[in-house]
């Protein structure tokens, strides 16, 4: 077979597995719950009285979930692509891929496939979903096809290149960094090609603008060009993993020593810090011996929003969409970056066995959790960093205000010490690493392109969001209900409970007052959301250590 016993092992399973159906079903759920939601919006504030009208609703429709399933689905493709290989090697059981029967092609394609099929599938059970878009009018069968095959060929794109950055990276939290560096600059390039060569160029390229032209009849001789990159991109990560995926893996290890090898491992013992955690976290090769290159592509990143800033504070009127598509994927990716960090620093420990010899010592849960919380900060400094000089460059730049700025740097650094505490603490609920890192990342997900698709149906309908607080009850009810099933899974307490109760309120409250321009409402409610979640969070962390971890503590 092509993809031989590789695939039969992941996916052997999972028809019968639970999170296979739950998936399905939260995913279609959501889905019905915007198209209601944006009905009772439109119902609500206009009058629905002509066949025009319910066509104009449809298209309207589309445009708002063809975004949210094309970001959901190549986070979700590139996520479980870079997992499945990074769990084998955390585990040490890729070498024992390596020295089977398997060939390198039916390891890597294996590894791909298994690691496509829940997305896949989610994509099919989300098409009769689109397909009520079509019963309003407005859009034709023929433009859901060209959606899917744009959002099912990014997909596979976005799966390739982390299934390869995984083969070559050798920690979990590499392979996520760099796969998210690479996805930002996709988006990054196709922008750089519309800014260049017209929006017809961008949509060639950009996962995002093809989306977009799928959905316009215009952007039909758009699509075979789109497909070609996507297949360009699948073929040659998936040539590069086949070939090199031994060299990677195996040739390092065979490698004799240098001299200059052998002196320094004989090096002298260095001295510890009195939180040997924090020391191990930053002053070793905790996370890897290329770290630098995950700096060095989140100064590339930093560089090119910089230029984005800086040629929209040339014109006369700054695009705010443009500023926005400059500085909002860095963001992104930096919140997801931190959050894969911190979840990595505790599961990795759990697959190599050396978290059991943690517990065992004499160490206090104040040690453990600021000992990892502050060396992962440390680790990403530049990740940590470098959106909040963006702040400043969009003061700089004359974009934004001083005190936009800082309100501005203030909400980011708040948001990023959560997504840092989040990760931490789903990596000390789950014992199953792929569950945390899906936990951890996930959220965040959650947040931010909810964030972003509320955002969208306000601005759409446009509607005053008084009235628009109602039909977002729905929503805001079930994002509660799904926060605290992933946090409060190990250890539920009261104060997630209210975490997960107020954190949907008070981002619509914030959103609200972003769009009408309450700069200080929105710092001071993101303040108070996020702030309380990050305590809810990092005080059980503390508090119930030894539940978590399943520590046993025996009294003198």
């Amino acid at each position: 077979m092509l993809l031989g016993a590789v695939f039969e092992r992941e996916i052997r399973f999972a028809p019968r597995s639970r999170g296979l159906f739950v998936a399905r079903s939260v995913y279609c759920a959501a889905l019905l719950a915007i198209v209601a939601t944006c009905w009772l919006v439109v119902t609500g504030t206009q009058s629905i009285t002509t066949p025009g009208d319910t066509a104009r609703f449809g298209a309207t429709l589309l445009r708002i979930l063809a975004p949210l399933q094309l970001s959901l689905a190549m986070l979700a493709a590139a996520l479980t692509g870079a997992v499945a290989v990074s769990s084998e090697k955390d585990r040490r059981t890729l070498e024992l891929l390596l020295v089977s029967r398997l060939s390198d092609r039916e390891l890597v394609l294996g590894k791909l496939a298994a690691s496509l099929v829940r997305v896949l599938l989610l994509l099919v059970s989300a098409v009769p979903i689109f397909a009520i878009a079509g019963l309003f009018g407005g859009v034709t069968p023929g433009q859901l096809a060209r959606l899917f095959a744009v959002t099912t060929a990014a997909a596979l794109a976005a799966a390739s290149i982390a299934t390869a950055v995984a083969f070559w990276k050798e920690t979990t939290f590499q392979a996520l960094a760099i796969t998210m560096f690479a996805l930002v600059a996709w988006v990054a390039a196709g922008e750089l090609a519309a800014a260049w060569r017209g929006a017809e160029a961008g949509a060639v390229v950009s996962p995002a603008r093809a989306a977009f032209a799928a959905l316009s009849p215009a952007g039909q001789p758009l699509l075979l060009p789109f497909l070609g990159v996507c297949a360009s991109i699948i073929v040659a990560a998936n040539l590069i993993a086949v070939t090199q995926v031994r060299h990677w893996n195996v040739a390092g290890e065979a490698r004799p020593r240098s001299p200059a090898q052998a002196a320094a491992a004989r090096r002298p013992s260095r001295e510890v810090w009195k939180n040997p955690i924090l020391w191990r976290e930053i002053c070793t090769r905790a996370y890897g011996r290329t770290i630098l290159l995950v700096r060095v592509a989140w100064l590339l990143l930093f560089a090119a929003a910089v230029a984005g800033i800086v040629q929209e504070a040339g014109r006369d009127r700054p695009d705010r969409l443009a500023v926005a598509i400059a500085v909002v994927p860095m963001a992104l990716a930096s919140l997801v970056a931190v959050a894969a960090l911190a979840v990595t620093s505790v599961t990795t420990e759990r697959d190599r066995g050396s978290l059991d010899l943690l517990l065992v010592s004499d160490l206090e849960p104040q040690e453990f959790v600021w000992g990892k919380l502050l060396g992962v900060l440390t680790v990403a400094r530049e990740i940590v960093l470098l959106p909040l000089l963006l702040c400043a460059a969009l003061v700089l730049a004359g974009i934004a205000t001083a005190e936009d700025g800082i309100y501005l740097a203030i909400g980011m650094a708040i948001l990023l010490f959560f997504a840092a505490v989040l990760g931490f603490h789903a990596g000390l609920s789950y014992a199953s690493s792929r569950r945390a890192i899906a936990v951890a990342l996930g959220t965040v997900a959650f947040l931010f392109v909810g964030v972003a698709t509320t955002m969208r149906i306000m601005v759409a309908f446009d509607a005053s969001f008084e009235l628009q607080l109602a039909p977002f009850l729905a929503a805001i009810v079930g994002g509660a209900v799904g926060l605290y099933a992933a946090l409060a899974a190990r250890n539920p307490s009261p104060a997630i409970a209210w975490a997960s109760a107020l954190l949907p309120v008070l981002t619509f409250v914030a959103i609200t007052g972003f769009l009408q321009g309450n700069t200080l409402q929105v710092l001071l409610v993101t303040a108070a959301a996020y702030g309380f979640a990050t305590l809810a969070l990092l005080v059980p962390a503390i508090g119930a250590f030894d539940l978590l971890t399943g520590r046993t503590t025996t009294g003198e």
